[in-house]
């Protein structure tokens, strides 16, 4: 999952290369340490070797191990979108977690407001 504020993903001609992008998605929702390599291999049971070629950006993911990522990881999505030319659907993707603050913060001031009287 992305954390609450988001992570803005440069547009398609600063992502790069497709393995260069995936490696860019992966590290910024998981980081690059030992435990994101065990997370990778849990969701698409790639070999330790694969995955750091993921990470690093020499190789990416393709069939069944990139439909994986994508079940797995809303960055790897969002990359995918973008470099596909679909920026409309990465906005359509984040609408319910805009609601969902938007009614959060709604709620806060009302909180507020019913303090204040």
């Amino acid at each position: 999952m992305l954390p609450k504020k988001g992570i803005v993903f440069p547009n398609d001609e600063n992502l790069g290369p497709y393995p260069r992008a995936i490696a860019y998605a992966l590290k910024c929702e998981l980081g690059s340490t030992h435990q994101a390599i065990k997370v990778i291999r849990k969701w698409t049971g790639a070999g330790e070797r694969t995955v750091k070629n993921w990470l690093a950006g020499i190789s990416g993911p393709s069939g069944q191990h990139l439909v994986d990522l994508i079940r797995n990881s809303d960055a790897v999505l969002q990359v995918l979108l973008i470099m596909a030319g679909r920026n409309q659907a990465v906005a359509v993707q984040h609408l319910g977690d805009v609601r969902n603050q938007l009614m959060q913060t709604v709620e806060k001031i009302d909180r507020l407001m019913a303090e204040k009287t």
